[in-house]
């Protein structure tokens, strides 16, 4: 297929009047959080066969959409109003992590056990090289020989 016959297809015509096929930059889609959530309460309803991949090949999405958009959910970093957010969605993610609030706090307690721990073996780094500079300053001045008597 050459370039002229290229431009008979309706793609073909519609790159010619954008100004060419590769005029600018492709546009990288972006999603609202609503509409994430929206997706996944949509995806997560579809019991029967083939609904799923139906409703991907709809939307133009992956899989690897739908997983990732979930885990953001799961973890809290995607954020919509209550509204937005179906509440069998929310029975969902509830029901599939039900000691999530226990394992936070137990996680936050390690967290601070760990920033002490640290902070104590930083303070005795520092102690160690003012001993290691003192010691190394003692050292130079008794290798060097007495002065003379004259």
């Amino acid at each position: 297929m050459t370039s002229s016959d290229m431009q008979d297809t309706p793609a073909g015509r519609r790159a010619a009047q954008a100004g060419g096929p590769r005029s600018s930059q492709p546009k990288r889609r972006t999603f609202t959080a609503s509409y994430k959530l929206e997706i996944i309460g949509k995806y997560d309803a579809a019991t029967g066969p083939g609904e799923k991949g139906a409703l991907l090949r709809g939307e133009g999405l992956y899989d690897s959409h739908i997983s990732y958009w979930r885990k953001a959910r799961d973890s809290g970093t995607l954020k919509s109003s209550p509204a937005a957010v179906p509440a069998a969605a929310r029975a969902v993610a509830d029901k599939g992590h039900p000691g999530m609030a226990a394992e936070n706090e137990r996680l936050r307690k390690r967290l601070a056990k760990a920033e002490a721990k640290l902070g104590q073996t930083r303070a005795a780094l520092d102690i160690m090289g003012k001993a290691f500079a003192l010691l190394e300053l003692l050292s130079e001045s008794a290798d060097s020989p007495p002065p003379s008597a004259r």
